[in-house]
């Protein structure tokens, strides 16, 4: 029987990558609805798909009649719609839920957006950039917005063996997509090594084993 929840999603991207991450800790089951966002000039720009979704962008939640944009916002839509579901994807103190919500957002709202495929095709084709100098620019936003993550997590007390605490929080479902998109992009990891550690243990929980791009319908086959 069909789930009531459909993920609208592509398997490399990681705003929808950290979404599945999300659902998976909370145990939740969906329908995986692809998205390809290259096929065809974008199916994002699809007229079904523009009604539903007008920035034409992935993920998007359908729970029932909800219909819930912006991956933070369907995160934070799962944890506080499904409390009682698998793992809590908050922690429980104020202070640490802030720290959480805070290294998530220096992922989300600084990070992403500018290695962003629409970004990337802006610069190739408005402003002329060639591939090299595409990635230099991701390269470069990539190296400050982990350098100042590092920053924040290394020695920090919160910090345990995930970004805040010894659970999974919003923090790590933002942080390993990112990863994901600097070893894409030929990141030098080396200069990370707080980072690097939380990513060998979270890519070992089953959750975000589950979410990764190559375990979804729409990769390509090896």
């Amino acid at each position: 029987m069909p789930s009531s929840m459909k993920l609208y999603s592509y398997w490399r991207s990681s705003a929808a990558y950290r979404v599945r991450i999300a659902l998976g800790l909370k145990d939740l089951v969906y329908d995986y609805y692809p998205v390809h966002l290259a096929q065809g000039g974008g199916e994002q720009f699809g007229s079904e798909y523009s009604a539903l979704e007008p920035q034409n962008q992935v993920p998007l939640l359908r729970d029932g009649e909800r219909v819930i944009r912006q991956s933070m916002a369907i995160m934070e839509y799962l944890e506080e719609s499904y409390e009682l579901s698998g793992a809590s994807l908050m922690p429980r103190q104020v202070r640490e839920r802030a720290r959480a919500r805070g290294l998530a957002q220096l992922i989300a709202s600084d990070v992403h957006p500018l290695g962003n495929l629409r970004v990337l095709k802006y610069l190739e084709s408005e402003l002329g950039l060639d591939q090299a100098a595409r990635l230099r620019w991701i390269q470069h936003w990539l190296n400050r917005g982990l350098s100042a993550f590092e920053a924040l997590i290394a020695d920090h007390p919160s910090t345990g063996e995930y970004c805040e605490g010894d659970a999974p929080t919003i923090a790590d479902c933002c942080l390993i997509p990112q990863l994901y998109n600097a070893r894409r992009f030929k990141l030098d990891m080396s200069a990370y090594p707080t980072i690097s550690r939380i990513e060998a243990t979270c890519l070992q929980h089953p959750a975000f084993e589950a979410a990764h791009p190559s375990a979804q319908p729409d990769a390509p086959a090896a």
